[in-house]
C-alpha cells in the first residue's frame, strides 16, 4: 500500500511534501505544481506551502475538501484510510505534512502509513 515517491527533479527531500502530493493527485511535473502553489501563495499572501494555498490549487482542479471522522483519531490511520477508499484520488491532510492516495496507494517519500490524517481533498465523480 505504501509506494516510495518523490518527484523532486534531484531527488531532494527538502520539506516540498505539498508539492509532491499535488504532482501524484494533478498528474503534473514537481516543477508545474511547485509553481502553481508559488503563483497562488503570492496572491493569497500566503506561503506555498500552507494548506490553505494547497486546497486553493487543489480546489482549482476540481477537488473538494472532506472532514473525517474524528470518533476515532487515534486508531484511524492513512493505512485504514486506503482500506476504505480503494479507488480514487485524495490528498491526506496531516498536520504538518501531506500525501497523496491513489487507488489504495499511498504515495510518498517515506512511509507515513501510521500518521493519523486530519482531513483530506478528493475530486469528485459524476
Amino acid at each position: 500500500m505504501y509506494i516510495e515517491y518523490n518527484p523532486n527533479p534531484v531527488s531532494r527531500k527538502v520539506g516540498d511534501c505539498v508539492v509532491r502530493a499535488l504532482t501524484k493527485a494533478l498528474n503534473t511535473t514537481w516543477e508545474g505544481a511547485y509553481l502553481s502553489l508559488v503563483l497562488n501563495g503570492l496572491q493569497m499572501g500566503d506561503m506555498p506551502s500552507s494548506d490553505v494555498v494547497a486546497g486553493s490549487v487543489l480546489r482549482q482542479n476540481g477537488f473538494v475538501r472532506r472532514t473525517i471522522s474524528d470518533s476515532c483519531p487515534d486508531c484511524y490511520t492513512a493505512e485504514d484510510f486506503c482500506r476504505k477508499f480503494p479507488t480514487g484520488t485524495y490528498v491526506l491532510f496531516f498536520g504538518g505534512h501531506v500525501a497523496c492516495v491513489k487507488d489504495g496507494n499511498l504515495y510518498d517519500a517515506w512511509n507515513s502509513l501510521f500518521e493519523t490524517p486530519i482531513y483530506y481533498w478528493t475530486k469528485e465523480r459524476y
